[in-house]
Protein backbone atom coordinates (compact mmCIF):
# COMPACT_ATOMS: atom_id res chain seq x y z
CA UNK A 1 0.00 0.00 0.00
CA UNK A 2 1.37 3.16 -1.17
CA UNK A 3 2.10 5.85 1.61
CA UNK A 4 -0.05 8.81 2.28
CA UNK A 5 1.36 11.72 1.28
CA UNK A 6 2.44 14.45 3.92
CA UNK A 7 -0.10 17.27 3.82
CA UNK A 8 1.30 20.45 3.42
CA UNK A 9 0.14 22.97 5.29
CA UNK A 10 -0.92 26.41 4.18
CA UNK A 11 1.67 29.12 4.00
CA UNK A 12 1.32 32.02 6.42
CA UNK A 13 -0.82 34.42 5.29
CA UNK A 14 -2.82 32.54 2.74
CA UNK A 15 -5.84 31.66 5.02
CA UNK A 16 -7.85 34.42 4.53
CA UNK A 17 -9.10 35.63 8.30
CA UNK A 18 -12.27 35.05 9.39
CA UNK A 19 -15.05 37.52 9.68
CA UNK A 20 -15.94 38.66 13.72
CA UNK A 21 -19.58 38.43 12.52
CA UNK A 22 -21.50 35.80 11.40
CA UNK A 23 -20.84 35.35 7.78
CA UNK A 24 -24.45 35.59 6.78
CA UNK A 25 -23.96 39.31 7.98
CA UNK A 26 -21.40 39.79 4.95
CA UNK A 27 -22.67 42.43 2.37
CA UNK A 28 -25.71 43.05 3.93
CA UNK A 29 -27.02 46.54 5.82
CA UNK A 30 -29.11 44.96 7.72
CA UNK A 31 -32.48 46.59 8.31
CA UNK A 32 -33.83 43.98 10.78
CA UNK A 33 -32.72 41.78 13.32
CA UNK A 34 -33.52 38.22 11.47
CA UNK A 35 -34.84 35.41 13.62
CA UNK A 36 -35.09 38.12 17.07
CA UNK A 37 -38.76 37.65 17.36
CA UNK A 38 -40.92 40.13 19.52
CA UNK A 39 -37.58 42.07 19.83
CA UNK A 40 -36.41 45.64 19.54
CA UNK A 41 -32.90 47.14 19.03
CA UNK A 42 -33.14 50.98 19.71
CA UNK A 43 -29.96 52.74 18.38
CA UNK A 44 -28.60 55.99 19.03
CA UNK A 45 -26.68 57.95 16.66
CA UNK A 46 -23.97 60.35 17.89
CA UNK A 47 -21.99 62.80 15.48
CA UNK A 48 -23.01 66.08 16.84
CA UNK A 49 -23.31 67.29 20.07
CA UNK A 50 -24.72 65.29 23.48
CA UNK A 51 -27.51 67.71 24.19
CA UNK A 52 -30.06 64.67 24.60
CA UNK A 53 -27.62 62.01 26.21
CA UNK A 54 -28.67 62.62 30.23
CA UNK A 55 -31.99 62.15 28.95
CA UNK A 56 -31.46 59.15 26.86
CA UNK A 57 -29.23 57.74 29.50
CA UNK A 58 -31.56 58.33 32.22
CA UNK A 59 -34.81 56.77 30.67
CA UNK A 60 -32.66 53.70 29.93
CA UNK A 61 -31.84 53.18 33.28
CA UNK A 62 -35.09 54.02 34.49
CA UNK A 63 -37.05 51.71 32.36
CA UNK A 64 -34.30 48.65 32.48
CA UNK A 65 -33.81 48.75 28.16
CA UNK A 66 -30.05 48.44 26.75
CA UNK A 67 -29.47 50.21 23.53
CA UNK A 68 -26.61 50.77 20.48
CA UNK A 69 -24.61 53.90 20.55
CA UNK A 70 -23.22 54.74 17.41
CA UNK A 71 -20.81 57.14 17.60
CA UNK A 72 -18.51 59.36 15.18
CA UNK A 73 -14.99 59.28 16.24
CA UNK A 74 -14.80 62.94 16.54
CA UNK A 75 -17.92 62.92 18.85
CA UNK A 76 -15.95 60.04 21.24
CA UNK A 77 -13.05 62.41 20.71
CA UNK A 78 -15.10 65.42 22.61
CA UNK A 79 -17.18 63.64 24.80
CA UNK A 80 -15.00 60.76 26.30
CA UNK A 81 -17.49 61.50 29.67
CA UNK A 82 -20.30 60.75 27.23
CA UNK A 83 -18.31 57.60 26.13
CA UNK A 84 -18.25 56.28 29.66
CA UNK A 85 -21.38 56.68 30.83
CA UNK A 86 -22.81 55.27 27.81
CA UNK A 87 -20.34 52.17 28.57
CA UNK A 88 -20.53 52.48 32.30
CA UNK A 89 -24.77 51.84 32.04
CA UNK A 90 -24.23 48.39 30.22
CA UNK A 91 -24.74 49.83 26.42
CA UNK A 92 -23.23 48.77 23.46
CA UNK A 93 -21.34 50.66 20.90
CA UNK A 94 -20.77 51.31 17.38
CA UNK A 95 -18.74 52.60 14.55
CA UNK A 96 -20.35 55.90 12.90
CA UNK A 97 -17.42 57.02 11.08
CA UNK A 98 -14.36 59.82 11.98
CA UNK A 99 -16.27 62.69 10.44
CA UNK A 100 -19.35 61.41 9.08
CA UNK A 101 -19.21 61.76 5.71
CA UNK A 102 -21.26 60.24 2.61
CA UNK A 103 -19.34 56.61 1.93
CA UNK A 104 -20.21 56.58 -1.67
CA UNK A 105 -18.10 59.18 -2.64
CA UNK A 106 -14.85 58.19 -0.84
CA UNK A 107 -12.02 56.47 -2.39
CA UNK A 108 -11.16 52.75 -0.92
CA UNK A 109 -8.36 54.32 1.08
CA UNK A 110 -10.60 57.08 2.92
CA UNK A 111 -13.00 55.24 3.66
CA UNK A 112 -9.84 52.94 5.69
CA UNK A 113 -9.64 56.21 7.29
CA UNK A 114 -12.98 57.01 8.49
CA UNK A 115 -13.47 53.60 9.84
CA UNK A 116 -9.92 52.54 11.19
CA UNK A 117 -9.67 56.92 12.93
CA UNK A 118 -13.17 56.10 14.46
CA UNK A 119 -12.29 52.93 15.89
CA UNK A 120 -8.85 54.36 17.41
CA UNK A 121 -10.81 57.11 18.73
CA UNK A 122 -13.80 55.42 20.28
CA UNK A 123 -11.38 52.93 21.89
CA UNK A 124 -9.44 55.37 23.15
CA UNK A 125 -12.17 56.83 24.93
CA UNK A 126 -13.02 53.43 26.52
CA UNK A 127 -15.20 51.95 24.36
CA UNK A 128 -14.77 48.98 21.58
CA UNK A 129 -16.95 49.69 18.76
CA UNK A 130 -15.69 46.33 16.81
CA UNK A 131 -17.55 44.74 15.10
CA UNK A 132 -20.69 47.08 14.11
CA UNK A 133 -21.19 49.88 11.46
CA UNK A 134 -23.85 52.28 10.27
CA UNK A 135 -23.08 54.35 7.37
CA UNK A 136 -23.37 58.05 7.56
CA UNK A 137 -26.81 59.19 6.28
CA UNK A 138 -27.00 55.59 5.56
CA UNK A 139 -25.42 56.43 2.44
CA UNK A 140 -24.37 53.43 0.81
CA UNK A 141 -23.36 50.48 -2.47
CA UNK A 142 -22.27 47.27 -3.06
CA UNK A 143 -18.68 48.36 -2.93
CA UNK A 144 -18.36 50.17 -0.02
CA UNK A 145 -20.15 47.37 2.07
CA UNK A 146 -17.99 44.94 0.84
CA UNK A 147 -14.70 47.87 2.21
CA UNK A 148 -16.71 48.18 5.68
CA UNK A 149 -16.59 44.26 5.74
CA UNK A 150 -12.90 43.50 4.71
CA UNK A 151 -12.39 45.98 7.45
CA UNK A 152 -14.16 43.53 10.03
CA UNK A 153 -17.91 45.59 10.37
CA UNK A 154 -21.01 44.17 9.65
CA UNK A 155 -23.49 47.05 8.45
CA UNK A 156 -26.18 47.56 10.45
CA UNK A 157 -28.75 50.42 9.08
CA UNK A 158 -32.40 50.46 10.27
CA UNK A 159 -36.39 50.12 10.17
CA UNK A 160 -37.41 52.71 10.82
CA UNK A 161 -35.98 56.54 11.27
CA UNK A 162 -37.87 58.76 13.75
CA UNK A 163 -36.97 61.93 12.19
CA UNK A 164 -36.63 63.56 15.73
CA UNK A 165 -33.52 65.05 14.05
CA UNK A 166 -35.71 67.03 12.45
CA UNK A 167 -36.59 69.10 15.26
CA UNK A 168 -40.04 71.07 15.97
CA UNK A 169 -38.45 73.43 13.05
CA UNK A 170 -39.09 70.92 10.81
CA UNK A 171 -42.45 69.93 11.89
CA UNK A 172 -41.80 66.84 14.63
CA UNK A 173 -43.01 66.55 17.88
CA UNK A 174 -42.41 63.75 20.62
CA UNK A 175 -45.43 62.17 19.38
CA UNK A 176 -44.79 61.93 16.35
CA UNK A 177 -41.27 60.04 16.89
CA UNK A 178 -43.32 57.85 19.11
CA UNK A 179 -45.95 56.92 16.30
CA UNK A 180 -43.58 56.78 13.72
CA UNK A 181 -41.86 53.89 16.29
CA UNK A 182 -44.98 52.17 16.61
CA UNK A 183 -46.12 52.67 12.89
CA UNK A 184 -43.36 50.45 11.87
CA UNK A 185 -43.23 48.00 15.06
CA UNK A 186 -42.42 44.67 13.67
CA UNK A 187 -40.01 41.38 15.04
CA UNK A 188 -36.43 42.78 15.32
CA UNK A 189 -37.12 46.50 14.60
CA UNK A 190 -34.01 48.76 14.86
CA UNK A 191 -35.32 52.08 15.66
CA UNK A 192 -32.97 54.94 14.74
CA UNK A 193 -32.62 57.72 16.98
CA UNK A 194 -30.23 60.70 17.58
CA UNK A 195 -28.32 61.60 20.82
CA UNK A 196 -27.75 65.45 19.48
CA UNK A 197 -30.09 68.34 19.35
CA UNK A 198 -31.42 69.82 16.47
CA UNK A 199 -29.10 72.55 15.31
CA UNK A 200 -31.99 75.06 14.76
CA UNK A 201 -34.11 74.98 17.40
CA UNK A 202 -31.90 72.98 19.61
CA UNK A 203 -34.97 70.44 20.82
CA UNK A 204 -34.19 67.06 21.73
CA UNK A 205 -37.08 65.16 20.40
CA UNK A 206 -36.06 61.42 20.46
CA UNK A 207 -34.69 62.16 23.89
CA UNK A 208 -37.93 63.55 24.86
CA UNK A 209 -39.74 60.68 23.39
CA UNK A 210 -37.90 57.91 24.76
CA UNK A 211 -40.30 56.81 27.78
CA UNK A 212 -43.33 56.89 26.19
CA UNK A 213 -41.56 54.82 22.64
CA UNK A 214 -40.17 51.96 25.29
CA UNK A 215 -43.78 52.00 27.17
CA UNK A 216 -45.80 51.51 24.24
CA UNK A 217 -43.29 48.79 22.59
CA UNK A 218 -43.83 46.99 25.99
CA UNK A 219 -47.32 47.42 26.05
CA UNK A 220 -47.88 45.56 22.62
CA UNK A 221 -45.65 42.68 24.14
CA UNK A 222 -42.17 43.66 22.86
CA UNK A 223 -38.82 43.09 24.64
CA UNK A 224 -35.43 45.14 23.92
CA UNK A 225 -31.96 43.81 23.13
CA UNK A 226 -29.06 45.47 21.73
CA UNK A 227 -27.32 44.88 18.01
CA UNK A 228 -25.21 42.43 19.54
CA UNK A 229 -28.43 39.89 19.17
CA UNK A 230 -27.12 40.36 15.19
CA UNK A 231 -23.88 38.59 16.54
CA UNK A 232 -25.39 35.40 17.90
CA UNK A 233 -27.64 34.91 14.97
Amino acid sequence: MPPVPATTPPAPGTVPPQDPFPAGLRNQDLTAVPGAGNTVALTFDAGANAAGLPKILSALSAKGVAGTFFLTGNWAANNPDGVRQIVSAGHRVGNHSMTHPGFTGLSDAQIVQQVRGAEEAILAAGADPRPLFRFPFGERDARTIEAVNDLGYAAVRWSVDTLGWKGTSGGISAQIVSDRVMAALQPGEIVLMHIGSNPDDRSTLDADALPQVIDRISAAGYGFATLDALLAQ
